[in-house]
Parts: C-alpha cells; structure tokens; sequence
C-alpha cells in the first residue's frame, strides 16, 4: 500500500515529476491504447497560473484532513448535469438516448450496480465500493460548428472561441460531447481551476453506450474516468513510475494498463503488490475496469463537504 502525501512541499514536488509524464496518444492507436488528456490539461495550466498550485495543495490537506477526522458523512450527493453537444456531422450530434446511456452508465458505475462489479478479484473485493453519489441529466445543449477537432485548451468550454460556456459550474456538472482529436478520449479539470472552464470533455464516439464502433471504449467507461478526476482523483499510478495516487488502498502499479491484463497482474513496484487494473482510474478497456476503492471513495466524498472545493454540491 502507498503512503499518502500530506505536505505541501511534497505535493508540490508531485506536480514538478509528473511535467515530465505525458497521456497524449498517437491517432493511429486510438483504439489500442486508452488517451486522457487531464493530466496534461493540468500541467499546462499549472505553468499558465502560478496559484492554481496553492490552491491545489489547500484543496489537498482538506482532503486529507477530512479523511483522517472522519469529518465524511453517509448524506448523498446528487449531480445534476449539462451535456453540450458541439457537432460538425450527423454522427457528431449524439442522440437524447445516446446521452442518457452514458448517464445511466455513471450511475451504475457510481453505485455498484453495473453488472461486472461482481467480476471484482477477492483480493480486491473487501476494498470495493459503493461511491454513492447519483446523476441526473438536466438540459442537453446543441451548437453546430465548423471544427473538425478541439484539441485540449478549453475552446469547446468558450462561447467566444466557437463553443458553449459551462452553465451554473458550481452547482452543476457540465459534459461537453465534441471531437477532441490527437488521440484523446476525454480529459476533466481537477478540483481548484477556473469556474469559467470547469468540467468534463469527452469525445463523441465514445459518449455513452455508443456501440461496436468505438470498440474498446464503447462502455461509457471513459466519462466514468473522467469524472473521477473532476472529483479528485488521479491516475492509479500516479502519473510516475511507481508513483502515488494519493489512496491508501490501491495497490502501487508500475504505470498505466492497457487492453485487459490477465489477472494477477504483478507490480514490480516495492512489495510486488497485484495490481488493481480493474479500477477505473487505470488506462484499460472499458470492458476491464469495473471499480473504484474505499479510499478513492473517500477522497471524492471529501470535496462535497462543507468547506470541501465542490462543496455547492452538498451532501
């Protein structure tokens, strides 16, 4: 098991280590290996403003301090959420139902009611949770535009650069369905950025359940990602070579897994922990990744609280 990081200075130094990692997948392997951009999202903004850091680091000794007081409640949290559809093609203007899949897919996968949680290994199983926390999909906003692709700086969140701005963020979740292109999936902002970008983006062809053509990301799961890091949490390798993820009960892993590793799969990490590839804030197949852990429920639940930075929210 990891040790959790609690210092500032050591936080900071976190984000100084992972600049050198990269998530920025090539166009041709797009349906070989799983591309999420939030961490590079991340780091160009760090460079961009200098007290998003700080920010980030008081979002984190609350985090850990509403942990370790028991602080955390067993009230429920309900996202009310904003898709907004920014579409070039027919196939890019996703449908209603199309939309509503991938909701119904987070709330399976937020709640432990999709069908291969019960697929979780028994080393793992007394760890697995039951977030608890619920989406209701509130308004769905269309805008045909001439893009072909948005890239990962934010247009897509800017009325202004030919996209929708995020309505009401502080208290709603907003979704935007676009072609992102480079080989990316989808990418979140981490709790402490900018009201005026906040969110998720996923790419379209991976919106929801979308189908044998998105195969292996045709599950809904990449939103399920996304939205871990929108609530706080990190890649299960921590973006390094054996490197934290700021949970205490998930095993240390090498790096990223893709496809969908045979189960054990042995870290070569301190210890030789099995790693949890089946979590879902590791790079695997949508059909391989079916959990999040105690810990990492924890952290999410942490942000809601009073004081907590996505505390508008409520529990």
């Amino acid at each position: 098991m990891k040790k959790i990081l609690l210092s500032a200075v050591a936080l900071l130094m976190l984000f100084s280590c992972q600049n050198e990692t990269t998530e920025v997948a090539p166009e041709a392997s797009v349906l070989a290996r799983r591309g999420c951009a939030s961490q590079e999202v991340l780091e160009a903004q760090l460079k961009a403003d200098p007290t998003l850091a700080l920010r980030m680091n008081e979002i984190e000794a609350f985090t850990q301090k509403a942990m370790l007081s028991g602080r955390l409640v067993n009230g429920k949290v309900e996202i009310p959420v904003v898709v907004n559809v920014l579409y070039r093609t027919a196939a890019e203007n996703i449908s209603d139902a199309q939309i509503q899949s991938q909701i119904d897919v987070l709330n399976d996968d937020f709640n432990a009611t999709n069908s291969d949680f019960s697929s979780t290994p028994a080393l793992f199983s007394g760890v697995a949770a039951n977030v608890g926390i619920t989406f209701v999909l509130e308004t769905v906003n269309r805008k045909s535009t001439t893009k072909s692709s948005w890239g990962t700086r934010d247009a897509m969140k800017k009325t202004k650069q030919g996209g929708l701005d995020p309505t009401s963020p502080t208290t709603k979740l907003n979704m935007w369905a676009c072609t992102i292109g480079g080989g990316i999936l989808g990418y979140a902002q981490f709790p402490g950025g900018s009201t005026t970008t906040d969110g998720v983006v996923i790419d379209s062809k991976y919106f929801g359940l979308s189908g044998s053509g998105a195969y292996p990301y045709n599950l809904g799961r990449t939103a399920t990602h996304e939205v871990g890091h929108w609530m706080n949490l990190r890649h299960i390798w921590g973006d390094a070579t054996c490197g934290s993820d700021l949970v205490s009960d998930t095993p240390t892993h090498n790096t990223a897994n893709y496809g969908v590793p045979a189960y054990p799969h042995y870290s070569t990490c301190t210890g030789t922990p099995v790693e949890m590839t089946m979590n879902y804030m590791d790079y695997t197949d949508d059909r391989g990744m079916y959990m999040f852990s105690n810990g990492q429920k924890s952290r999410m639940a942490a942000i809601f609280v009073s004081g907590g930075s996505r505390a508008g929210f409520g529990i």
